[in-house]
């Protein structure tokens, strides 16, 4: 019997102690003594973010339980992900928490537990370990979305984000029950490998539940209804995370099922239509229903959207049997993902200092903001321009990717949608620039920017710009995590 190396798995097990250690610590400390709780997350997230930087460059690739569970560049590049994530996430929520001094020791330990669970999404080869993964990380979101328990828009996000997320969850369930009725097993390479070249009602059937289940969590045309509503309810910076961290979790999973599954033609054929039809729908219907929002978050919970039919490319990509077309459409995805996380927490963290401070996630409470908060506007810009595709921002590199690798692949006219869309979301982004800039803001308070908000707002600015600029150190991560999947 193999030996089972625990070290292999630092990153989960500090997750899930630090997860119940600072559970445990919220309900010792009197509510008025938790602010030392801020900067032992902090610290605890900043040193596990160290170990996984190390251990992606000298991992040591190694399949956990009979193949269940994998350790690889991949797996580790996601987890790469949702710490930095986490981190922005935490650091610029601190004057957002500290008004909940009741609850304000849950918070922290939530947020690590759905990171946990992100980490056993992106490294499960297996469709139950995925299925306890991203039941972790989405319960823990039930009661994030609702952590407001003295706001009526927060609890109604809780309620509609139980009820849909229940319900995603059964589809993805059944179309798994059936895929093991076929097969006799859950582990996804042996699924490929059973399933042979027969192309089955049954087997269509099980790919249509699957990618239900998987388009919901990563908000894809027609499973986005929950979107808009969740993301305008929930505290802000549960929104940022939601948008960021969660979205990813759920690409990490598509990834490795879908490539997992390319070994069968059955799943090629019926899984690549479905794609390229919800890629193209996603992209139209989330950047045309961006337009007319009036509120910050709803706007960015459609562009959420858009931007995940943008990723879903990348997967498309994927589904031509050649290993060079798997690390192109892998790494695209990989890159994009990364940089989606600077663009989308620096325009979050503007969001929730300026919200913070007014009370309102109105566009129109952003005018003047350039004059009020010269900082907030110009991390606003940067980050929506970015999240278009404007060069020299790392949104630029990261499309040109995704297009270039579908297209390499004669997916010509996805490409071109994506392109055109691209072009249609600079409206509504500019929309909120022009406001910031153009529009008097008499009348509406100054919004200085200290503290940790001003890290993350820095360090999302500074990322941004840095990795269009030269984004090679970034693209070869990704590279190297791609290529993991298919040694």
């Amino acid at each position: 019997m193999a030996s089972f190396n625990f070290a292999l798995l630092t990153p989960e097990i500090v997750m899930a102690v630090l997860s119940l250690g600072l559970l445990v610590i919220g309900l010792l400390i009197p509510p008025g003594d938790r602010k030392g709780m801020f900067p032992l997350t902090i610290f605890a997230l900043l040193g596990t973010l160290a170990y996984t930087f190390y251990d992606f460059f000298y991992v040591q690739r190694a399949a956990f339980l009979q193949g269940m569970y994998m350790h690889d560049q991949f797996a580790v590049y996601f987890k790469i992900l949702f710490l930095i994530a986490a981190l922005l996430v935490v650091a610029s929520s601190k004057g957002y928490v500290q008004k909940f001094p009741a609850h304000r020791g849950e918070f922290y330990p939530l947020v690590l537990g759905a990171t946990l669970g992100m980490m056993i999404m992106a490294g499960a080869s297996d469709l139950i370990t995925m299925y306890i993964g991203l039941e972790l990380m989405t319960i823990t979101f039930y009661i994030l979305v609702a952590y407001r328990t003295n706001d009526g828009k927060s609890s109604e996000a809780g309620i509609k984000y139980l009820v849909l997320g229940a319900a995603s969850s059964a589809i993805l369930l059944y179309g798994i029950s059936i895929i093991y009725g076929l097969t006799g097993s859950t582990q996804m390479f042996m699924i490929a490998q059973a399933l042979g070249t027969d192309l089955s009602p049954a087997t269509i059937l099980a790919t249509v539940f699957l990618l239900a289940g998987f388009g919901f969590k990563i908000s894809l045309i027609p499973f986005h209804l929950w979107a808009p509503d969740i993301y305008e309810g929930a505290p802000t910076p549960v929104t940022a995370f939601l948008a960021v961290a969660s979205k990813a979790a759920g690409f990490a999973a598509l990834i490795r099922f879908y490539l997992l599954m390319m070994y069968s033609q059955t799943f090629s054929q019926a899984g690549q239509s479905l794609l390229l039809v919800l890629a193209a729908l996603t992209m139209i219907v989330g950047n045309l229903v961006a337009i007319p929002q009036k509120n910050i978050k709803r706007m960015l919970a459609y562009s959420s959207i858009a931007q995940a039919g943008y990723m879903l490319i990348g997967v498309i990509a994927v589904s031509v049997p050649a290993v060079s077309t798997f690390i192109g459409g892998i790494k695209a995805v990989l890159f994009y993902a990364m940089i989606y996380v600077f663009a989308n927490m620096g325009a979050f963290a503007v969001a929730i200092h300026v919200g913070q401070a007014q009370g309102s996630d109105e566009i129109k409470d952003f005018a003047g903001l350039a004059k009020r908060s010269p900082l907030a506007a110009a991390v606003m810009t940067a980050s929506v321009l970015s999240l278009a595709g404007i060069p020299p921002l790392a949104g630029f590199v990261g499309k040109f990717y995704l297009f270039s690798a579908v297209m390499d692949q004669g997916y010509v006219w996805i490409a071109y949608v994506g392109f055109v869309m691209s072009m249609v979301s600079v409206y509504y982004y500019l929309s909120v620039v022009k406001v910031m800039y153009l529009t008097d803001g008499e009348g509406l308070p100054d919004v200085p920017v200290h503290g940790a908000a001003k890290f993350t707002m820095v360090f999302t600015f500074v990322a941004t710009f840095a990795l269009g600029i030269y984004p090679t150190p970034l693209a070869q991560m990704a590279i190297a995590a791609a290529s993991s999947l298919v040694k």
